[in-house]
């Protein structure tokens, strides 16, 4: 629960949220901003769109809409993934498929983030498309009607990767390595296949999903209020 307090305040309603520093060092003062626009359901407090935030001396984040005094500077939001996809779109459709397909929501944005850089207009010299970077073949094999579309793209990617992940027992390397080579060269190497294209693409997706594990609780613990199981 976030702790809210609305207010009048020179003739506006005023909202103000404020949180531990422990917690906050972890999402930082930007995810509390975001945050915050979550937990203000008036739509008219927000209605001049600008967030002002400081942190105390004790480590207490303190957020509001109308600062009172020269201690809030004014905290610029910008998207958390890519300007061409909506914050709210991308992790409700990760939430959703992780679910669906019993994968990590943090091996998925590991992966998209390897793959796109969450830009989902990116086409590869190869064809692929998207998000999860997925060619004809496979969105054919996964049944994605539109690799345009935010949550088909995740979807099949999703679908994709659980296929590997059984296929190859559970190993998140030979999985990845799979993903980025085809499935057919790691069958054939029974091991992450010696190019150096690959090689590197799992090591970065790997890296990638360990720092996204460490910050997937307050991840879930702010995405639609969807439990991931």
């Amino acid at each position: 629960m976030i702790p809210t307090t609305l207010n009048e305040s020179n003739g506006r309603r005023r909202a103000d949220i404020f949180w531990d520093g422990a917690r906050v060092r972890r999402i930082g003062i930007k995810l509390m901003a975001s945050l915050f626009l979550v937990a203000v359901a008036a739509p008219d407090v927000l209605a001049d769109g600008e967030i002002y935030g400081y942190v105390s001396s004790t480590g207490t984040v303190h957020v509001t809409n109308v600062p009172v005094d020269q201690r809030f500077g004014e905290i610029i939001l910008k998207p958390r993934y890519h300007a061409a996809v909506s914050d709210q779109e991308l992790e409700e459709a990760v939430i959703r498929y992780a679910r669906e397909y019993r994968l990590s929501p943090a091996l998925l944005l590991a992966v998209m983030k390897a793959e796109s850089s969450f830009d989902p207009t990116v086409i590869s010299k190869a064809g692929a498309v998207g998000l999860m970077q997925l060619i004809p073949e496979t969105a054919i094999r996964h049944g994605v009607r539109n690799l345009y579309d935010t949550r088909d793209n995740i979807g099949g990617g999703a679908k994709h990767l659980r296929y590997l992940l059984d296929r190859f027992h559970g190993n998140i390397r030979l999985a990845l390595a799979a993903y980025n080579a085809g499935e057919k060269k790691v069958d054939r190497y029974r091991q992450i296949p010696p190019f150096k294209e690959t090689q590197s693409y799992v090591k970065k997706v790997m890296g990638y999903y360990r720092d996204y594990r460490s910050q997937e609780l307050d991840f879930l613990a702010t995405t639609s209020g969807v439990a991931y199981r």
